[in-house]
């Protein structure tokens, strides 16, 4: 089988490569994200492996059947920009890579926070402009505060276990918990998170009823100088109604690797040009606000497990093996 792969970078390239060793797969790797529009590149392979950011909506799942894809394998763990019930519909297998490293994502959750807490971007800039005054640069202990976390599956939980190091008392919640777990927290409601939280952290997958979970009435419940953490998916977020609450002072700090409009911006060079969004340039000028470009995923070790991940995919596939991965319409 032959094997396009779409939104790839040069990190994409070597790890698929690398793993490929392994697999001996054909593979062909476009810069192009894919959408309606670029579905064309797409004849003449059997599997077609989209990033986080594609779009594959009913029109290009048509179009991938009429070029005879079989398999769509995303090496990403959410599924949101895929038609699943077009693709059931024509027969089209997905899987995704649910867990490709907790631990990278999580980690990168305390990346942004410490920056946010402690104003250390802040201070790298004082410092290259030779101020080395630290007037201003006040921040807050991590121990002893309350963390919450929504969305407690692998990579919430992986978050819980730093921040109990840290010495933090977390509250989790999640619409299906996990019957067993190895952290220390207290399972109470969504609303009781938001409500009794001085941190908290994003790991809800993006579905009609998690779009926007925060908004202007989940941030009002929320303690005033809340810092808010979005590690998952940008969606998750009403953006207008969060800079409404950080222009009032209630909420204290944000971090974000991921945004609501981010298709067509993150993961792009823009350095030459205007950035046209005007929520998300609005965003860059708090102080208390801190943003990554999707970043969370990108460590070597989560890299090499996507890959492997993604590639023993398609030769389960092919071997008509059960596949652990695959991702199917709800009923």
């Amino acid at each position: 089988m032959r094997i396009a792969v779409f939104d790839s970078k040069q990190y994409d390239k070597t790890a698929i490569n690398a793993a490929n060793v392994q697999f001996d797969h054909d593979i062909v790797f476009f810069d192009d994200r894919l959408n309606a529009k670029t579905v064309p590149l797409a004849q003449g392979f059997d599997v077609v492996c989209p990033f986080v950011n594609d779009k594959l909506d009913a029109f290009t799942i048509n179009q991938l059947a009429q070029l005879g894809v079989k398999l769509i394998t995303l090496r990403c763990a959410g599924f949101n920009g895929v038609d699943l019930k077009a693709a059931a519909a024509h027969g089209i297998t997905v899987t995704r890579v649910p867990a490709y490293s907790p631990e990278a994502v999580a980690e990168h959750v305390f990346a942004l926070l410490l920056t946010l807490v402690r104003k250390t971007h802040r201070a790298f800039n004082r410092i290259r402009d030779g101020n080395f005054t630290l007037d201003g640069l006040e921040g807050f202990n991590l121990h002893g505060r309350t963390f919450g976390i929504v969305g407690a599956g692998k990579i919430g939980l992986a978050t819980a276990r730093i921040a109990r190091g840290f010495g933090c008392q977390i509250l989790a919640y999640d619409p299906y918990p996990p019957a067993e777990c190895d952290v220390d927290c207290e399972f109470v409601s969504q609303e009781d998170v938001f409500k009794r939280a001085d941190i908290i952290s994003l790991h809800s997958p993006l579905f009609p009823t998690t779009h926007h979970m925060i908004n202007a009435t989940t941030l009002a419940q929320m303690k005033p100088g809340v810092v808010l953490i979005n590690t998952s998916r940008g969606g998750l977020i009403n953006t207008l109604a969060l800079i409404k609450s950080l222009k009032s002072g209630h909420v204290g700090g944000v971090g974000l690797d991921v945004y609501e409009h981010e298709e067509g911006v993150f993961f792009e060079d823009l350095s030459d040009s205007m950035l046209k969004d005007d929520i998300l340039a609005r965003l860059t000028t708090f102080p208390n606000v801190v943003i990554t470009s999707h970043q969370g995923f990108l460590t070597t070790e989560a890299l090499d497990n996507i890959a492997h991940s993604v590639l023993q995919s398609i030769d389960d596939f092919i071997q008509q093996r059960p596949l652990g991965n695959e991702v199917k319409a709800s009923a």
